[in-house]
């Protein structure tokens, strides 16, 4: 096992830390909370969620006070350290030189923002449906995206920049990887899991926020991966908001941000030309939203898997492409279901392909895990290495596992078959028309292996090869 691997299996067990001593992971975050239960243990999520935003230093944001009103700092003593972590950990903002504070590593490998995650969570207690909808969609996730229009990122490059940790056993800085623009992916992250949480709430107000966010974030998967896993966890987020939230209802709620926002201001109305620049912006924006996070499987990127550098200048592929190569990895023969064993998958396959191979990076586009997630590989602009002759007219893309026998999980062919392909054809990266092709049909080879090249033969897009 490696020091990587090693790093990310450490189980978080501090149960008598101050705050100093909490890194910004998921599990740390869900201990201070604990410790604010602690301090007061008759205290509800409703008044643990006040409380922390009143630590947080969020009180004074007039946007937020107009859904959920002032909160007095009516609330038990805590540690400093304990108070400094918590503001650390949820005070949102880049910064200049394209830090992202106010984002934890979950267990799952994905990052999330913690402010729009607690605000929908307290949006989730107001009493009235409507009330309670408008204010989830407008503290979550609306007023970011019209806060993106003020950008001047090209249409494209509006939302959705990933970025990369410090460590991944002990994550305190991360930096975007991309020109920084709102709403980023780790914020898009809390703002989904505020909206699908905030709308579970009425059925979970019994539940301590500390258990509540353990449930959602530290689900273990059983052998059968994410086809038996609950609903609701933090690796369905897209799987959940997308069933909650239509583009339209999206569009309409970020115009609604636009003018309570000018309100809020004291702004004049809006001239009729200024307004409909507006809404042409707005839709482009919820445009560009949708294809990334509703169209698109969740990605771990590459520096969050630990990939080793690409040796020498990649070789750029003319867009877009023809055809996408499905493949099994064969060799791990078995399914990865944590975000820990898919990561040491890939860094293995990487060192295989650079190291005795002679490549100059793992081979594959992409690569999908059990575990929820597809993972970067060459990605869409570099051309891979992976079904030989035809490296320059499609993407390989791989499931981790020997599927001679068996097949791959339904969520993990889902991902692959429905969302990386609209990802793809949505982004100009495959013809709308493309074909799907198992590796054997073009290379002398078994894979995907017999079972599941049998299962590819019914999906869309597959074709014969031509005798």
């Amino acid at each position: 096992m490696d020091k990587l691997t090693l790093g990310l299996v450490v189980v978080w067990a501090c149960t008598h830390c101050t705050g100093a001593s909490f890194s910004l992971h998921m599990d740390d975050f869900i201990e201070a909370v604990k410790q604010v239960e602690d301090a007061d243990p008759k205290s509800v999520p409703q008044s643990v969620l006040k409380r922390l935003r009143w630590w947080a230093g969020l009180n004074h944001d007039a946007f937020i006070q107009h859904f959920l009103g002032d909160v007095s700092p009516t609330a038990p003593d805590l540690d400093p350290g304990l108070v400094d972590y918590i503001r650390t950990a949820v005070q949102y903002r880049v910064t200049d030189d394209a830090r992202e504070e106010g984002v934890v590593l979950t267990s799952d490998g994905s990052t999330v923002a913690l402010r729009p995650l607690l605000l929908g969570l307290e949006a989730g207690f107001l009493p009235r449906y409507s009330e309670r909808q408008r204010a989830l969609y407008q503290l979550t996730l609306a007023r970011e995206l019209s806060l993106s229009l003020r950008s001047s990122s090209p249409p494209g490059q509006r939302v959705g920049p990933d970025g990369c940790w410090d460590s991944l056993s002990s994550p305190l800085v991360f930096t975007l990887s991309d020109t920084p623009s709102l709403p980023t992916a780790s914020y898009v992250n809390g703002a989904m899991d505020g909206v699908v949480l905030g709308m579970a709430m009425k059925s979970r107000r019994s539940l301590k926020l500390s258990s509540l966010l353990t449930q959602y974030y530290c689900h273990q998967l059983d052998n059968n991966g994410m086809d038996a896993a609950p609903r609701l966890i933090g690796r369905r987020r897209r799987d959940n908001f997308r069933e909650l939230v239509l583009p339209p209802l999206l569009y309409r709620q970020v115009m609604k941000s636009v003018d309570l926002q000018r309100s809020l201001r004291r702004e004049a109305e809006t001239e009729v030309k200024e307004k409909k620049r507006l809404m042409a912006a707005v839709k482009a924006g919820v445009k560009d939203f949708v294809h990334l996070f509703m169209d698109c499987p969740p990605m771990i990127p590459r520096c969050i898997w630990g990939a080793a550098p690409y040796r020498g200048t990649p070789t750029n592929l003319t867009l877009p492409l023809t055809f996408m190569f499905i493949h099994h990895t064969a060799i791990p023969s078995q399914p990865c279901l944590t975000f820990q064993q898919c990561s040491a998958d890939m860094r293995s396959m990487q060192r295989f392909h650079q190291e005795d191979r002679g490549w100059d990076d793992i081979g594959y586009s992409f690569v999908a895990g059990s575990d929820g997630y597809v993972y970067v590989g060459r990605s869409w602009h570099w051309q891979g290495a992976h079904t030989l002759g035809h490296n320059t007219v499609g993407y390989g893309v791989s499931f981790i596992g020997d599927y001679s026998n068996s097949l791959p999980s339904q969520h993990s062919m889902g991902l692959v078959r429905e969302r990386l392909a609209s990802c793809a054809v949505g982004g100009g990266r495959l013809i709308p028309s493309f074909i799907l092709k198992g590796h054997r049909q073009v290379v002398n080879t078994s894979c995907p292996g017999d079972t599941f090249y049998h299962e590819i033969k019914s999906w869309q897009h597959f074709g014969e090869t031509k005798k």
